[in-house]
C-alpha cells in the first residue's frame, strides 16, 4: 500500500480518466457465486459423449485397481490428457459451467493490477519482475492487470516485466494466447521450458509452462485466483475403528455409475494427512496445494516478491465441501465425470501451515475487505458519477453487489497472501536499523483510511 494521497493517484493513474471507466463485462444472477446459465445444445451433445468415454475409463480402471481415492478421481475426471475437463473444455464463463470475478468487473483485476504494483513500490521498485498466473482460466485476469501496467508505463518504464502463465489446458491456453496477444505466439520454442510464447497487445512478454518448477526462478510476483480449489483433495471419514479415506468405487447395484466407500482400513494417506490433533469428524486435504506453497514460499524466500491467493474457502474449520459445476448449477461430483467442474473449499489454515515460517502470511480476509481496502468504492463512485445511461448505472451497481455482498461473492471468497518476512519486519530492528519511517502497509489487509 503506498500512502495518501499518492495512493488515491495511483488508482487514477491506472484506472484511467474517468469518463473511461471500465464497465462490467455482463448482468451475473443475483443468487449465485459462480452458478449463471446454461450451455448450448452442441456442447450438451459433446459433454455427454465425453462422459461416456470417461466413465468407460474409469469403470475399466476401478475393475483392474478397485476403489481409487478421491484425489486421483478428481485428477483423471479434469486433468486426463483424452477426456478431462480441463484438458477439453475448461467452462469459464457466460456459456460455460462456472463465472469468475474478473468476468463479472474489470475493476476486480484493476485493483488486483494496483496491488502488484503497490507491493514492487513498498519493496524498493526492482528493476525486475515477473508476474506469474497459476491457472490462468481465460487470460482475463492477466488482461486486466495489463491494463493497468500500460496506464502505469511511465512509473514502470526502468522495470523489466515479464508475464508467466502456468496452463495445463491446451484448450485455456488457446484462448488466453488469443486474448493476451492476438493469438501471435510460438509454439514450443527451443531449448526454453515454455511451452509457448508470445508478446501482449501491450508489448510485454508471455510465456507458458505446464508446472510452476518449469517458471525460471526470479524476483516474482505470484497469483493463484480460482486455482487451488480444482487441486485433488482426499477425503477422510472417522469411525469408531479410527480414521477411513473416502474412495471411488463402482455401485454394485448400477454396474455403470460410481458411489463412495470407505476404506476398509487406514491407508497411507490416512497415516501421513490427518493429523493427531485433528477434532473434525470429516476432513478434506490437498497435499498438492501444499506442495505448490512449500515452492513459492521457497522461491519468494530466496528470490524476493510475493504471492497473492483469491479462493473461497476457510480456516481449517469446514467439513464436507467437495461439489461439482456444469451449466452454473451445482452438479452430482460422481456423475458424467468429465463434464463438470469438481472444486473444494481451499484450507488456508492448512496453506499457512504449509508454508513452514519460510515467508510471511497475511489473511485469509473476505473479498469484500479486501477490495474495500483496495478502493473499490472510489472506482464505483467515480464510475457512477460518469455513467451516462440507465443501464450502465445498473449494471455497475448489479456487478459491485456480485463482488461486495456478503450472500453472495463477498464472504465467500477470501484473499491470502505470501510475503518476505522483511516485507513486515519492525523497521527499528536488524534489516534496516537506519530507517526511522515505517514500513507502508500491505495494501488491502488494512483499513483504507481516507484523510
Amino acid at each position: 500500500m503506498v500512502p495518501l494521497p499518492a495512493r488515491r493517484a495511483l488508482l487514477a493513474a491506472a484506472l484511467g480518466p474517468a469518463g473511461r471507466g471500465r464497465l462490467p463485462r455482463h448482468h451475473a444472477p443475483a443468487a449465485a457465486a459462480r452458478p449463471f446459465s446454461g450451455a448450448g445444445g452442441q456442447e450438451e451433445a459433446e459433454g455427454a459423449s465425453r462422459a461416456t468415454a470417461m466413465l468407460r475409463h474409469l469403470l475399466l480402471k476401478l475393475r483392474a485397481t478397485g476403489p481409487v481415492t478421491v484425489a486421483e478421481y478428481m485428477r483423471e475426471a479434469l486433468t486426463n490428457p483424452g477426456q478431462g475437463y480441463y484438458t477439453r473444455r475448461g467452462g469459464i464463463g457466460e456459456s460455460g459451467d462456472f463465472v469468475t470475478s474478473p468476468e463479472i468487473s474489470q475493476v476486480f483485476g484493476e485493483l488486483i493490477g494496483i496491488w502488484y504494483i503497490s507491493e514492487w513500490i513498498a519493496m524498493g521498485k526492482p528493476k525486475a519482475f515477473q508476474l506469474v498466473e497459476l491457472g490462468p482460466g481465460r487470460g482475463t485476469l492477466t488482461d486486466d492487470i495489463l491494463r493497468v501496467f500500460k496506464q502505469l508505463a511511465s512509473l514502470l518504464s526502468k522495470c523489466d516485466v515479464s508475464i508467466h502463465l502456468v496452463e495445463v489446458s491446451p484448450k485455456l491456453s488457446e484462448i488466453q494466447a488469443l486474448m493476451l496477444t492476438g493469438g501471435k505466439v510460438q509454439s514450443n520454442p527451443e531449448d526454453d521450458s515454455a511451452y509457448m510464447k508470445g508478446v501482449s497487445k501491450t508489448g510485454i512478454p508471455i510465456s507458458w509452462y505446464r508446472d510452476i518448477q518449469d517458471v525460471p526462478p526470479g524476483y516474482s510476483f505470484y497469483l493463484a485466483h480460482e486455482f487451488f480449489d480444482a487441486l485433488p483433495i482426499h477425503k477422510f471419514q472417522k469411525t469408531e475403528k479410527g480414521w477411513r479415506e473416502v474412495l471411488v468405487d463402482i455401485d454394485p447395484d448400477v454396474p455403470d455409475q460410481l458411489r463412495f466407500v470407505l476404506s476398509p482400513s487406514s491407508t497411507p494417506a490416512t497415516e501421513n494427512f490427518v493429523q493427531p490433533e485433528e477434532t473434525r469428524d470429516h476432513v478434506e486435504v490437498c497435499p498438492e496445494a501444499g506442495v505448490i506453497i512449500q515452492r513459492l514460499a521457497c522461491r519468494i524466500e530466496k528470490d524476493g516478491g510475493a504471492a497473492l491467493v483469491a479462493d473461497y474457502g476457510h480456516d481449517g474449520t469446514k467439513t464436507d465441501t467437495f461439489r461439482g459445476f456444469r451449466n452454473h448449477k451445482l452438479h452430482d461430483v460422481l456423475k458424467a465425470p468429465g463434464t463438470a467442474d469438481l472444486t473444494a473449499d481451499v484450507d488456508f489454515g492448512y496453506l499457512r501451515k504449509m508454508a513452514q515460517g519460510r515467508t510471511a502470511t497475511l489473511g485469509p480476509i473476505k473479498q469484500r475487505e479486501f477490495l474495500k481496502n483496495m478502493g473499490i468504492d472510489l472506482r464505483l463512485q467515480v464510475l457512477l458519477q460518469n455513467s451516462r445511461d440507465t443501464a450502465t448505472h445498473e449494471q455497475l451497481l448489479h456487478s459491485y453487489d456480485m463482488l461486495m455482498n456478503p450472500k453472495k461473492m463477498g464472504d465467500r471468497f477470501n484473499f491470502f497472501a505470501l510475503l518476505p518476512h522483511h516485507r513486515l519486519a519492525d523497521p527499528d530492528k536488524k534489516h534496516k536499523p537506519e530507517s526511522k519511517s515505517p514500513l507502508p502497509p500491505v495494501a488491502g489487509f488494512g483499513e483504507l483510511l481516507l484523510k
